[in-house]
């Protein structure tokens, strides 16, 4: 290639990218992004969808920021410039205006909500008034008196916001320098003045939210199936996770389904959570408050057990997915009563329950129990000593132990799972008689604030870490009662009681791991390093995603859980890692799991001490059986998936008027045809146009 050639392209390139500069700053001019929004996605089941989505180019609308319910006239009725995307402050977010605004969805491109700083005075709850009410146990075969909450509405401020189906986008926006960009671009441009209409270039925003789903679970499912692309396009994946479990006893896991001479009290807590939007799911009074009871229970009875093993074993299950129908409940008992779980189901001896622990009144806890399964006086006479163990755990506390009236039903529980299967003695530990105590129950306000969990000023997050609230002492209590009524369920005696105290150092750090900030130094000493980026510094999300990955709370729980119940073996890293792969270990393979966590730094070193730890910590599949069984339209299992999605971001830019956009347009191909024919005209004649003399053939020199 000569120099010259070589010359053109290097300046080609260049022109190449100073182009590619410009168009980049240029988009930079125009857009601003939004970095910190959490949409409503699309979720579906055996009989509709529900949830949110944009078109496929993304939703583009004027901003208008809602200033009052009154204010909805300008949206839905008289402004000029529809389609608006509405910004809602939080106490604007209510069912009220958000079902006007989908009744107006041809004027409405979509809702942004801006999450506040601290709490709602007023409760909300977008779940129903009764949780899980066609997948419990009370139905038309087993006490229609009680089906679909006819004596109790458990979630009596339910307004079934999260599920409607909208067909636009809803974001929530983090109330931070960006909604302050935001507010100020409407007050600069949209704002009406004495209602005149706002003069353009108008502040729009548009959302990307499309999801690939539609209708329900079996044609999303069946669209899943019929893609037979070398890389297949999924539009849904079933809700689900693993379930974590793990046993006083050792018990052979490979063993499934084998009858054992001891019968097993299982102790149940729920891991999941949701909220409207998808990636924000505290859950702090309903579920967090139970898991981390039973956690900091768990810990407490590991040297009792050990020391004097009572004649039933105790088996720990936190169930995933439990706000879904009961996804994880629903697969554990499947598994026991087709021998694909390491217990059957005929070993379960009875069942303790902690359910919503977290708002004690008067400090005191109520005990809930099945007054149907109670007609047979065999359960009733166990139902009644495991209600007596929990009032004697609780002598001498400041814990109550009560309870409702024998006429009640059960609240949502897992529980009401296993009653289905078989009249199981068991009860269900809450801190509301009848109703919900929880104001925000299955919201992005079910939070930490929500359970008083305040520090003193200018802690820094390692302190806040150590500082005892008054909340994780009241837990403390709540665990300590659960532990010593665990023990004497399973057979031991009362003499040991004293010894059996749970540790609110354990309980306060939990509740901060959980609620407040997961990325902490006790957090990261209990995990392998390759877990690490599960870590962070926010509260975990207990929304239990689907099936194909683990949550943020199943994998904390299962090494938490290792760690409080399980104990420290001298071996080496790899030694550590061998250890669940010895076939020639016929004493622990299959019986302990061996993980080995990072362990705390020394003082002045960086460098952290890892250690290896033995316990018999195990995960289960918490996926419906209704995807094992394929069918899509079951009423006994939850069909709950989630749509899949490409993009999900959003950006503010000002628009002109749309008869400038017009006038551009018709510009614009003005010039382009003017292009056309001037091009043709120049070809045709450029004989003529850039002919140049020629000497004649016969010249010579």
């Amino acid at each position: 290639m000569d120099p010259l050639s070589n010359k053109r392209i290097v300046n080609l390139l260049l022109c190449w990218f100073f182009i590619g500069v410009s168009c980049n700053s240029v988009e930079k001019k125009i857009y601003v992004h939004l970095n910190y929004t959490v949409p409503c996605v699309r979720l579906l089941n055996a009989t509709h969808q529900i949830g949110c989505q944009s078109s496929l180019s993304g939703n583009v609308g004027v901003l208008h920021v809602l200033e009052s319910e009154e204010n909805l006239d300008w949206v839905l009725k008289t402004g000029r410039n529809p389609p608006y995307l509405v910004i809602l402050e939080s106490p604007l977010f209510t069912r009220s205006i958000m079902m006007k605004l989908k009744n107006g969805s041809g004027r409405v491109a979509g809702v942004a909500v801006v999450a506040p700083n601290s709490n709602p005075l007023e409760g909300f709850s977008p779940h129903t008034t009764c949780p899980n009410e066609n997948t419990g146990v009370y139905s038309e075969n087993y006490d229609p008196t009680m089906a679909h909450c006819n004596v109790t509405k458990w979630n009596p401020l339910g307004n079934g916001l999260a599920y409607e189906e909208f067909d636009f986008p809803i974001f929530s926006l983090k109330d931070d320098n960006e909604t302050q960009i935001i507010r100020q671009c409407y007050l600069d441009h949209n704002r009406p003045v004495n209602g005149s209409t706002p003069q353009y270039p108008l502040c729009a925003m548009q959302l990307y939210s499309h999801m690939s789903a539609v209708t329900d679970t079996a044609t999303c499912m069946r669209r899943n199936d019929i893609n037979f692309s070398i890389s297949p396009e999924m539009v849904c994946d079933p809700l689900g996770d693993y379930n974590v479990w793990a046993s006083t006893r050792p018990i052979n896991n490979t063993e499934k389904g084998h009858k054992m001479w001891e019968s097993v009290v299982i102790a149940a807590a729920r891991l999941d959570s949701r909220s409207f939007f998808f990636d924000i799911a505290p859950g702090a009074e309903s579920g967090a408050s139970g898991f981390v009871t039973l956690l900091a229970a768990a810990h407490a009875l590991r040297n009792a057990t050990q020391q004097a093993q009572p004649n039933r074993t105790i088996l720990y299950t936190f169930f995933q997915g439990e706000t879904f129908d009961y996804i994880g409940s629903s697969r554990m008992v499947y598994d026991m009563q087709n021998s694909q779980f390491a217990v059957d189901l005929d070993n379960v001896h009875s069942v303790l329950e902690i359910g919503q622990v977290g708002l004690r009144a008067d400090s005191k806890l109520w005990v809930h129990s099945d007054p149907v399964s109670r007609r047979n006086s065999s359960v009733d006479e166990e139902v009644a000593k495991l209600i007596a163990n929990l009032k004697l755990a609780a002598d001498k506390s400041n814990v109550s132990v009560n309870e409702p009236s024998s006429s009640q039903p059960l609240p949502p529980s897992s529980f009401q799972r296993f009653l289905r299967a078989r009249s199981i003695p068991g009860v269900v530990l809450e801190d509301h008689q009848s109703a919900f105590t929880n104001r925000f129950y299955e919201s992005m306000y079910d939070n930490a604030e929500y359970l008083n969990m305040s520090y003193p000023p200018n802690l820094t997050p390692e302190e806040q870490l150590e500082y005892v609230t008054e909340t994780a002492k009241a837990l403390t209590e709540v665990a300590t009662t659960v532990a010593r009524a665990l023990y004497m369920q399973a057979g031991g005696g009362e003499p040991q009681l004293s010894s059996i105290s749970a540790d609110p150092n354990i309980v306060t750090r939990l509740l901060y791991g959980f609620l407040v900030r997961s990325n902490n130094s006790w957090f990261q000493q209990l995990l392998p390093s390759d877990l690490m980026s599960q870590l962070a510094n926010r509260p975990t999300n207990l929304y239990v995603g689907v099936s194909q990955q683990f949550s943020e709370p199943t994998l904390l729980v299962q090494h938490l859980l290792a760690n409080l119940t399980g104990s420290v073996v001298n071996v080496t890293q790899d030694d550590c890692q061998n250890q669940r792969q010895d076939e020639n270990d016929k004493e622990n393979k299959h019986i302990y799991y061996y993980m080995w966590v990072q362990g705390a730094a020394p003082p002045n070193s960086t460098q952290r001490e890892g250690f290896c730890i033995r316990s018999t910590v195990r995960l289960s599949k918490a996926l419906s059986p209704a995807f094992d069984l394929r069918e899509y339209t079951s009423k006994d299992y939850s069909t709950w998936t989630e749509s899949r999605w490409k993009s999900i971001k959003g950006r503010i830019f000002l628009v002109a008027s749309h008869d400038l956009e017009m006038l551009t347009l018709g510009v614009g191909f003005a010039v382009l045809l003017t292009s056309f024919v001037l091009t043709y005209v120049i070809s045709s004649k450029a004989d003529m146009l850039f002919s140049s003399g020629r000497e004649p053939t016969t010249a010579t020199y």
